[in-house]
């Protein structure tokens, strides 16, 4: 997955909110983890504030 196309799709589920979009914002979030490294999922983490909507903070490992 690319990095613009995970900007993308936790846009959707920033704007949606919720325990079942913070799921999926993390299994977004793994693969990029996976694929681009723990400093792409940072900068999406800041980037998006995911730390207030779903409380993800950079440095963080995400584990699915």
């Amino acid at each position: 997955m690319t990095i613009d196309k995970a900007r993308e799709l936790l846009a959707t589920q920033v704007s949606m909110g919720g325990g079942y979009n913070r799921n999926g914002a993390k299994l977004i979030l793994a693969e990029i983890e996976k694929f681009h490294g723990q400093a792409a999922v940072d900068k999406l983490i800041v980037e998006l504030g995911l730390e207030v909507t779903f409380g993800f903070k950079p440095g963080e490992k995400i584990f699915v």
